[in-house]
């Protein structure tokens, strides 16, 4: 893939829905063509990243902030009357996690990718999420950086799920500066409380969505996102100043299901599939069509 692809990516997949500071990398700078990757050296340096992170204090509290946001309801006091069986119900639910990601970007060409990458294995390890239970998705990805994941231990999908992926379990979706249409498209496909209340995701803030986008618009085009921000409990996640272009605006989003079983059944009746036809910017990398078989390409 040419670095004019890669660029083309970044800009589709950023989009109006994030803030400026996310379309340029002027802080970060380029590495390796992808032609050229060496798989062991580049999973060596995305562990080195990895350090690099554990070690910084703002590290911390995405953990701690990930922990709660994941912890299962507290047994009853009957229940666990023994604390390591209360420690033992705490680790089962945790196991059962899993996790999706999409939209990550060109890890080898882009630095912002790697710390994103990287960070995303200090949350696998913190969740206790099996390395091949999370699965990635981005049609920017090269034959080498599959590979690379591979050597990770993670999980490559074939198929571009267009973030419509249904929650059957417990799930960690990591959208790092996804397009709206892409966190919309995942709100519709689980769109009931018993779905929602599975999902947990780490992304921008639906809360800062709204406030960068026209409100018709937003209601229009983005309509589970419209309704979401109220439904939601974010817990927006720390930032140093130097990694601003990676991780800000970042924030865990939760469906608390005693909030969502308080609703109104009318909430979830009418459930229509998006269709962004009114998006003349729209920020997602759509599947193929049937008729053509032809390359994934991006809308601008």
């Amino acid at each position: 893939m040419s670095s004019d692809s890669v660029e083309e990516w970044q800009v589709v997949r950023r989009g109006k829905g994030a803030s400026r500071k996310f379309r340029s990398h002027q802080q970060i700078a380029s590495v390796c063509p992808q032609e050229q990757l060496d798989v062991e050296k580049f999973v060596r340096r995305i562990r080195d990243t990895v350090s690099e992170l554990r070690a910084e204090e703002f590290w911390q509290q995405w953990k701690n902030q990930l922990l709660v946001s994941t912890s299962p309801s507290r047994p009853s006091d009957s229940i666990k009357a023994g604390g390591q069986q209360d420690k033992d119900t705490e680790a089962t639910v945790r196991q059962q996690l899993e996790c999706v990601c999409y939209g990550l970007g060109s890890f080898s060409s882009c630095v912002s990718a790697r710390y994103q990458l990287s960070m995303l294995l200090l949350l696998l390890d913190a969740a206790d999420i099996p390395l091949r239970d999370c699965s990635l998705y981005d049609p920017a990805f090269s034959v080498a950086e599959k590979d690379i994941l591979r050597e990770l231990g993670l999980t490559v999908l074939t198929e571009n799920e267009e973030g419509k992926r249904l929650a059957t379990k417990p799930t960690l979706f990591y959208l790092m500066h996804c397009g709206k249409a892409l966190y919309n498209n995942l709100l519709w496909q689980n769109w009931n409380p018993h779905c929602l209340s599975l999902v947990t995701i780490i992304g921008n803030c639906f809360s800062g969505i709204r406030e960068r986008t026209i409100e018709r618009e937003l209601k229009r085009d983005y309509s589970y996102i419209s309704k979401a921000v109220d439904l939601c409990e974010e817990r927006l996640l720390p930032c140093p100043s130097r990694l601003v272009d990676v991780f800000s605006d970042t924030a865990i989003i939760t469906f608390p299901s005693d909030r969502l079983n308080k609703l109104p059944s009318s909430t979830w009746t009418d459930s229509p599939e998006p269709q962004y036809q009114h998006c003349s910017d729209l920020e997602i990398i759509l599947k193929q069509t049937p008729v053509l078989d032809s390359p994934e390409t991006g809308l601008s």
